[in-house]
């Protein structure tokens, strides 16, 4: 069965790129065009938007872009050779050149103010997991590293005297509104002495500094939804230039005269002068070869299965499919599935003549009851919704289907009627621990 199931092929079906919701990401301006990451590559665009040109094309991702401080090159993150490294190329696109060659991942943040070196993030100098603040020549060499003991992300004053950097890392870099001990802090440190004071905060996340002029601007969610701020080094006084609202600004870079910022999947150009923000619109053509339709072996991804009564197929689940599949001679069928929606957890009943799973193609999760005979699902609620269930399992006279949920409560249906009773709950709250009801 196994053999036969892993020769099948399925085409997968997904949606172009075009015209939908882009997911553009870590926009960089020189004033006349924006670079950013979009698919895995580089991409340019007028500041007024237009159509986009792609300036990298590479089996691996090439991403965090920022313009030298004359505008003519940009540093960037590259899987070139199979290890992020930092790199270079020209503003216009060409061969890129690889600056680091260290085995851990090294992270381009920017550049020196006079534009001779890239600053980066690494390891490679750490006596700790916390990586610290270099630079490295563009002309290549050996990097340096900044005088501070670690430093994820940072940006150098204009005369190159100061570094606003911030010096912890996060572990669980997705949970937003975050207030505990990896809370970002952004610091502002003397190269001569490595002397620091710190951004005014409470116990938000203050990231990604950008020192244009007097001021540093930086991304925070001081207020909940990250926005933008800037703080004026003299008087030292923090003051709320974008508000945070809707969804929240991702990333952003300062050019000349601009900051372009990425929020919800958008480019947007923020006027420091003028406080006038708007996003540019943006086209996207190519190839994009990841979301061609294209055929798939199965046999990777089956995450169920169950033997019908007679031993000679079995039903399996895999890609948001469900399949039936020969024991040894034949061909495997698909009976139901396709995207946007997952079933699961298959079990087919004793009397042969239906499979049920678990499904969450209405919306919140349900079992399907799929009868072979006329080829249509019937769905029934599950107990106690909203949850997440688990393993349904028929009775032997095929009238009752055991199944839990996340809570650890044991259910079961009466397949006519669709009535759910508890039976028991667990006291575990551990969500490890399993509980797999089964029928004498």
């Amino acid at each position: 069965m196994l053999a036969s199931f892993a020769a099948m092929l399925v085409i997968a079906q997904t949606a172009a790129p075009e015209p939908g919701p882009l997911l553009m990401r870590s926009p960089t301006t020189n004033g006349n065009v924006i670079v950013f990451q979009y698919a895995g590559d580089l991409w340019s665009v007028p500041m007024e938007g237009g159509r986009a040109n792609r300036l990298t094309n590479s089996p691996g991702m090439e991403s965090g872009p920022f313009f030298s401080p004359d505008g003519n090159t940009i540093a960037f993150t590259g899987e070139y050779d199979g290890n992020q490294d930092v790199f270079i190329m020209p503003a216009e696109g060409g061969m890129p050149k690889r600056l680091t060659a260290h085995p851990a991942p090294d992270t381009a943040l920017g550049w020196t103010p006079d534009g001779k070196n890239v600053l980066f993030m690494s390891s490679m100098q750490s006596l700790y997991p916390a990586p610290r603040l270099l630079t490295v020549s563009t002309g290549g060499g050996f990097p340096k590293a900044v005088p501070l003991p670690s430093g994820t992300q940072g940006s150098f004053s204009p005369d190159g005297q100061q570094i606003a950097y911030v010096s912890g890392y996060k572990w669980e870099e997705a949970w937003k509104r975050y207030r505990g001990g990896q809370a970002y802090t952004i610091w502002v440190a003397r190269l001569s002495d490595s002397k620091w004071e710190g951004i005014p905060k409470k116990n938000e996340n203050n990231e990604q500094p950008m020192w244009v002029g007097d001021k540093i601007y930086y991304l925070s969610d001081k207020n909940g939804i990250v926005g933008l701020y800037s703080y004026d080094t003299d008087s030292k006084q923090v003051k709320e230039e974008i508000k945070g609202e809707g969804f929240d600004i991702k990333s952003a870079t300062a050019g000349p005269g601009v900051i372009v910022y990425e929020q919800l999947g958008s480019l947007n150009v923020f006027d420091p002068k003028t406080k006038d923000h708007h996003q540019v619109p943006v086209e996207i053509r190519g190839d994009f070869p990841e979301v061609r339709n294209e055929f798939k072996r199965l046999m990777p991804y089956m995450n169920g299965a169950a033997i019908s009564p007679t031993g000679q197929r079995v039903v399996v689940t895999a890609r948001g499919r469900l399949f039936t599949a020969p024991a040894s001679k034949g061909d495997a069928r698909m009976i139901t599935g396709g995207d946007g929606y997952d079933p699961r957890d298959p079990a087919w009943s004793p009397d042969g003549r239906t499979v049920a799973y678990i499904t969450d193609e209405r919306g919140t999760q349900e079992l399907a009851l799929y009868d072979l005979k006329s080829n249509k699902a019937t769905f029934q609620k599950l107990g106690d919704p909203p949850a997440y269930y688990y393993a349904p399992n028929w009775s032997p006279d095929s009238k009752k289907i055991a199944y839990t949920d996340n809570r650890h409560i044991v259910w079961v249906m009466d397949v006519a009627s669709g009535t759910n009773t508890q039976l028991d709950a667990g006291v575990y709250s551990d969500p490890v621990i399993s509980i797999d009801p089964r029928w004498s």
